[in-house]
C-alpha cells in the first residue's frame, strides 16, 4: 500500500501484510510462556523445541516473536535455515554459512566436527546455546533430520550444544512419531500446539492490528463481527479478506469499511456463479 493510500486512512502500515512489523503482532499467553521456556531454558541448556498447528493457525508469527526476543540476548547466535527440501551437501552448506564456517562439501566429517566445535567456543564464551531456527520442517527428509539430531549432542548424548527449534504443519508430528524419527520425537523438550482459534481470539487479533496500525476505527464493529465468523478460526483467511476489502475500500477512497463492502466483494462472485449454474439448468428452445 502506497503512501497516499496510508495516509487516507490515517496508518502507519497495512495491518494485513504478512510483513508487519513485529511489533504490531500479538502474542498469546501460550505462545508468551513457549518463547519464556526457549529463551530461560533451552537457550542455556540446548535441546529441541516444537511448534506445530494446521496453515494459517500462527507457527510463523510465533517464531517471529520469538526470533525478535532471541534477538535481545547479547551474543547469542541464532540463524535460520531457509531450504528445508535440502539434500545432505546443501544442508551442510547452509549450515556452514548461518553459523560462519567454512565448509567443504566432499568432507562431511569435517563439517561435521567443525559446526561442533564453533557451537562449543560459542558456549565457552557466552554460556549460551546457538540458536537454529527450521521453519516448514515437514519438508526437511529424514536423513537430514537425523543427522541434525546428532550434530547437536556430545559426550554421550549427555551434553547438548545447540538449541533447535521445528515448525511445521501435522505432518511433521505424525513424522516424528513414525519410527525412523522417533530417536528425535523423544528429544522435544518443550512444545506448542497452534490450533485454530476462537471467534473471541480472531477479533482480539484484529482490533490488535487496527490499533497498532493507527486506526481502530478503519471497520466498523459488525464488519469485524462478520470477518470473525467466516475466517473459520483461522488466522490466514481472517487477514487476507480483511486484505481485500482494505484494497477495495482504497480503490474507491471508502473511508470506513463495512458491511455493505464484504457483501459487494465477497457476495456478487457468489451470485454470479449461482446465476451461471441457474442459466445452465433453463432448457434452450429448439
Amino acid at each position: 500500500m502506497n503512501k497516499k493510500l496510508m495516509a487516507l486512512y490515517g496508518l502507519k502500515w497495512n495491518p494485513f501484510s504478512p510483513d508487519l512489523p513485529v511489533e504490531a503482532l500479538l502474542a498469546s499467553a501460550k505462545v508468551d510462556n513457549f518463547c519464556w521456556r526457549v529463551e530461560q531454558i533451552l537457550v542455556r541448556e540446548g535441546g529441541f523445541a516444537l511448534i506445530t498447528g494446521e496453515p494459517g493457525t500462527g507457527k510463523s508469527v510465533t517464531l517471529r516473536i520469538m526470533a525478535e526476543r532471541l534477538a535481545t540476548l547479547p551474543d547469542l547466535t541464532v540463524g535460520a535455515i531457509c531450504h528445508p527440501r535440502a539434500s545432505m551437501s546443501e544442508f551442510y552448506s547452509e549450515m556452514g554459512a548461518v553459523f560462519g564456517v567454512a565448509l567443504k562439501p566432499h568432507n562431511r566429517f569435517g563439517g561435521f566436527q567443525a559446526l561442533r566445535e564453533r557451537w562449543q567456543a560459542h558456549i565457552g564464551a557466552t554460556l549460551l546455546r546457538p540458536v537454529l531456527i527450521l521453519d516448514e520442517a515437514q519438508e526437511m527428509s529424514a536423513t537430514v533430520l537425523s543427522e541434525l539430531r546428532l550434530l547437536t549432542s556430545t559426550k554421550f548424548d549427555s551434553r547438548i550444544i545447540l538449541t533447535v527449534v521445528l515448525a511445521g504443519d501435522m505432518r511433521l508430528v505424525d513424522r516424528l512419531g513414525g519410527e525412523e524419527l522417533l530417536p528425535l520425537g523423544s528429544r522435544i523438550r518443550t512444545r506448542l500446539s497452534m490450533e485454530y482459534a476462537s471467534k473471541e481470539e480472531l477479533a482480539a487479533c484484529l482490533k490488535h492490528l487496527l490499533h497498532s496500525a493507527g486506526n481502530a476505527k478503519l471497520m466498523t464493529p459488525e464488519l469485524m463481527n462478520t470477518l470473525c465468523e467466516h475466517a473459520m478460526g483461522n488466522y490466514r483467511a481472517l487477514t487476507n479478506m480483511a486484505a481485500e476489502l482494505l484494497a477495495a475500500a482504497a480503490q474507491r477512497e471508502i473511508p470506513t469499511l463495512d458491511e455493505k463492502l464484504y457483501l459487494e466483494v465477497f457476495a456478487a462472485p457468489r451470485r454470479q456463479v449461482a446465476s451461471a449454474a441457474a442459466a445452465r439448468t433453463i432448457p434452450r428452445k429448439r
